[in-house]
């Protein structure tokens, strides 16, 4: 009787660790992805428009050519 009750301790115990490691896998993996999210999130774009000037000075130096 000792014996399936220390085996059943042992069983229980297992499942019980089982249960927490596998809780504390998935909350790391939950603070890892949420510490990736600003690397992922979108840049902002940089302005494609031209300086004021630069088209003038662009033309300059093509009608020197």
């Amino acid at each position: 009787m000792n014996a399936m009750l220390q085996f059943a301790t042992l069983v229980i115990t297992t499942m019980f660790a089982a249960a927490a490691a596998v809780a504390l896998h998935w909350l790391f993996l939950k603070a890892a992805f949420l510490m990736m999210r600003p690397a992922t999130s979108p840049r902002i774009l940089a302005r494609t428009e031209l300086v004021p000037g630069t088209e003038k000075l662009a033309q300059a130096f093509a009608s020197q050519r």
